[in-house]
């Protein structure tokens, strides 16, 4: 196995790996010191089926299974599919999963550790690949912050709210997302997150408010709490904290959820088929 960083502030490949097969502690290991250090990891060359990306996922924590309860590989409830695909008559799974800035599973209070996601078919155009997964570093974001905004958001709690995200991407002309059930809503209630986290494997600090489902600070009164949520959205987004991955076929992606945000470029068409397996390690021990 080999671990080659990218140029950017995020980013690493790592060769000379056949996920299919179990793997060594140690590389378990060195694979989380990994994504901690460099935030996004990319497996090229894969060949995996539902359970096999069940199985790598499941050597780094316990699997979540999506609240949404659709799309899911059969017999494999937390495998979702992501797809723009249409089969008689019917939409194959999420075509429009994370198109907006956010960090996965902020809006539960057992967050995750890790999404993973393996390219099956991947929308080309004019030879160029669509359909990029960008990132931006919360632990670059964090560290740049002035230390007086650091002293005033160290202890502060946002509200991360599912509905928020959901909301949004069900206000898209097109969507066949359905009006989150009671049952649904109730799955996933409003939950405060510390807006300071430390890693569990770095054990840096990391900001942690997403635009996709931070909605506001507690204890502050609305208009304050909206003025200092824009300001740490916008400090965020610059420029120096991003990466974008450009999918082939057969990459296996792995993020870090704790220490990045992330947005799904929805670049290519409904005749450019797109197919991807996701999975989520939860983070017992950060949540």
């Amino acid at each position: 196995m080999r671990i080659v960083p990218d140029t950017d502030v995020l980013g690493a490949r790592v060769e000379d790996i056949d996920l299919s097969r179990p793997l060594r502690e140690s590389a378990v290991r060195d694979l989380l010191m990994a994504l901690g250090e460099r935030g996004v990891l990319c497996f090229p060359n894969q060949n995996l089926d539902p359970p096999e990306l069940a199985a790598f996922a499941a050597q780094f924590g316990e699997l979540e299974i999506n609240v949404a309860n659709r799309f899911h590989a059969p017999g494999h409830p937390e495998v979702m599919i992501l797809s723009n695909m249409v089969e008689d008559g019917k939409p194959v799974g999420f075509a429009d999963a994370g198109q907006g800035w956010h960090t996965d599973v902020s809006y539960s209070r057992e967050i995750a550790l890790a999404t993973m996601l393996h390219a099956k078919r991947v929308p080309v155009r004019d030879g160029v690949a669509r359909g990029n997964t960008e990132f931006l570093s919360m632990r670059h974001a964090y560290d740049d912050l002035p230390q007086a905004v650091k002293a005033r958001i160290d202890g502060l709690s946002a509200v991360h709210d599912f509905a928020k995200f959901w909301n949004m991407m069900l206000a898209k002309p097109g969507t066949d997302r359905l009006p989150l059930s009671e049952a649904q809503r109730a799955k996933r209630p409003p939950v405060p997150q510390p807006m300071v986290r430390t890693h569990p494997v770095t054990g840096k600090k990391v900001l942690y408010c997403n635009p996709g489902y931070a909605t506001r600070i507690e204890g502050l009164d609305p208009a304050e709490s909206d003025e200092l949520l824009e300001m740490l959205f916008q400090h965020q987004a610059q420029r120096k904290y991003f990466h974008a991955h450009r999918w082939h076929a057969g990459d296996v992606l792995m993020w870090d959820d704790i220490a990045t945000t992330h947005n799904a470029v929805p670049d290519y068409g409904a005749d450019e088929p797109r197919f991807m397996y996701r999975v989520q390690v939860l983070a017992k021990d950060a949540a």
